[in-house]
């Protein structure tokens, strides 16, 4: 079980940047291709930038070309929650960090990518933080 993660949101504003503040805390989205993570591949365990929940690792990170980190499954089921999402005209499934309840970005499925579950999490690079070094398998 998770432990919940318990902040006002003027907490969470004085802990977080701006930019940090609009994806986590409003459900906001970084612009394609600029995040610190959507091309790296660097071994380790990304973690929710807010609260430090570790949520997943290099080794379910694969190149999806669409600008921001993608993975193919959470570190473990119940690191996030879902929820769903019919902003933009569309109907999508949102990720949060189960934690603190802050924004990560949506999963998607049948994109037909070569990974084992056809999932793609497409997270904000601004919602995470990379723990370097190797991850256990």
């Amino acid at each position: 079980m998770t432990p919940k993660i318990i902040k006002t949101e003027e907490e969470w504003r004085q802990e977080l940047n701006p930019q940090e503040f609009h994806v986590l805390r409003e459900a906001g989205t970084e612009r394609p291709f600029t995040g610190e993570f959507w091309n790296n591949h660097d071994e380790g365990v990304y973690a929710c930038r807010a609260c430090g929940a570790e949520l997943f690792t290099s080794q379910e990170k694969f190149d999806s070309h669409c600008g921001w980190p993608s993975f193919f499954a959470p570190l473990a089921g119940e690191t996030v929650r879902y929820i769903e999402d019919t902003t933009m005209g569309m109907k999508r499934v949102e990720v949060r960090c189960a934690a603190c309840d802050s924004h990560l970005g949506h999963v998607f499925e049948g994109e037909g990518y070569p990974t084992p579950t056809d999932q793609r999490y497409c997270i904000n690079s601004v919602s995470l933080t990379l723990r370097p070094g190797p991850v256990a398998k």
